[in-house]
């Protein structure tokens, strides 16, 4: 049966493995594998009437970057360091950046061996010392000891765990071995390391809105203005110093658990692992899809041409000249971005619902600007375009007063990492935006 809670006005809906959250739409768009479209989304809006494949080399260097999806890299932990291991999620985890500057982030213990662990207090990072022994089973004889340590130490990759044997801290009937070894029934397993905080970040008592939690996955509404962590030129005052204060264990993770990251005047869901297992789980699943995101943003454009741009697809890359923003181009990477639905707010302005197939930086700014339909308050990719005819004195203030880019990410689903449920998370468009809105309304109503 299917359970919904809600909390702080957000919505959080669990269903049960085998029911989809999501319309299947291949007839029309056999390259979507994701859950980018629900039941409920499209039911009012047109059928897709144009597949709207851009062709980038009419594109001008003009309309640029919204979102970002780094690649998983694959890597492999030498000499057992878990701070390299670590290092490899950094390079292959966080998902969807929106940052306006330049390109610019696990805590691990045995159940049995975490006191230490337990008893931290907020804002202080302990080390988790791990000291484990196994005895291998009838059962367990003949498998490797990398694969057996996969299957005893669940709470750490294979390849930390290759590590840890080729720098002794894993041991095999008390000697260093190679990982390759079949073992045999009652030899021993003997881990022993300490996990240090990853990075240098520090923990700071920030205020946060928990929108979901578990014991494996933490869902953040993050609000207008807060960086995601920690980069050049903002060093404190990130959703991940407050995480590392509210969730001291998690100094163990990069980026202290970050799955996805969102730009600092982008407000919504960002999810985050809170073990190591998790957050790697929750990578795959950003990297095969089965994650989506929904965002609603306000643009300058009216409903009838919108409809026709249902399906954009244009590949991304940095801009030439102006390298903290993004362009679409011929070189640049794979970037589709689906208009869920399209409301009028008046002639000429709309709110639209944005489903992601990829995740590119700025993707969704740069997809809507190039199209001419910019995000309202987004100075990087709107400008003029923004202003429309037949604005009253009052709706031509509100866009140009409007701080930010009317951009808000309202709905995460995912697969939890430990159950399988299918989980969705949403949270209401916050009360800027829904500001601006009135304004623009014609007798627009939210609810």
């Amino acid at each position: 049966m299917s359970k919904s809670v809600m909390n702080n006005n957000t919505m959080t809906t669990h269903l049960p493995s085998n029911q989809s959250l999501d319309t299947d739409l291949s007839a029309q768009e056999p390259s979507m594998s994701n859950k980018v479209l629900k039941n409920n989304e499209s039911s009012d809006a047109k059928p897709l009437e144009t597949d709207d494949r851009i062709n980038a080399e009419t594109v001008s260097d003009d309309f640029i970057a919204d979102d970002t999806l780094s690649q998983a890299s694959e890597g492999t932990v030498s000499e057992g360091s878990v701070s390299k291991d670590s290092d490899r999620l950094d390079d292959e985890m966080i998902e969807d950046y929106e940052t306006d500057e330049a390109d610019e982030g696990i805590d691990d213990s045995d159940d049995d061996d975490d006191a230490d662990y337990e008893a931290s207090t907020a804002g202080q990072a302990v080390p988790v010392v791990i000291d484990v022994t196994y005895a291998v089973t009838e059962e367990q004889a003949g498998l490797r000891i990398d694969k057996l340590a996969s299957l005893v130490f669940t709470d750490f990759s294979r390849a930390q765990l290759q590590g840890w044997i080729s720098d002794g801290s894993l041991l095999y009937n008390d000697s260093v071995q190679k990982p390759k070894i079949r073992v045999k029934a009652g030899d021993v397993i003997h881990l022993s390391t300490t996990l240090q905080p990853h990075g240098e970040d520090q923990p700071e008592d920030i205020d946060i809105d928990v929108v979901y939690e578990d014991d494996d996955v933490l869902v953040i509404n993050k609000p207008v203005g807060m960086v995601v962590h920690p980069g050049a030129g903002n060093q404190t005052g990130t959703l991940v110093n407050a995480l590392l204060y509210h969730y001291p264990q998690q100094h163990h993770l990069p980026r202290a658990g970050l799955v996805h990251r969102i730009d600092k005047d982008t407000s919504g869901l960002l999810l985050i692992g809170k073990t190591k297992p998790a957050q790697l789980a929750l990578m795959e699943q950003l990297k095969d899809k089965s994650v989506y995101r929904h965002y609603q943003c306000v643009v300058a454009g009216d409903a009838a041409s919108l409809l026709r741009h249902r399906r954009i697809d244009a590949p991304i890359g940095r801009h030439r000249n102006q390298r903290t923003k993004m362009t679409v181009m011929t070189a640049g990477r794979e970037a589709v971005t689906h208009l869920l639905n399209v409301t009028a707010l008046n002639d000429n302005y709309c709110l639209l619902d944005v489903g992601l197939e990829t995740g590119r930086t700025h993707q969704i700014r740069v997809h809507l600007s190039h199209i001419t339909y910019p995000i309202v308050g987004d100075r990087v990719y709107g400008g003029r375009r923004q202003l429309r005819a037949g604005l009253t004195e009052a709706q031509r203030q509100a866009i140009t007063n409007f701080p930010r880019q009317a951009l808000h990410a309202y709905t995460l689903g995912f697969v939890h990492p430990t159950t399988g449920e299918d989980i969705e998370v949403t949270t209401p468009i916050p009360e800027d935006m829904q500001q601006l809105m009135a304004v623009l309304g014609d007798g627009y109503d939210p609810e």
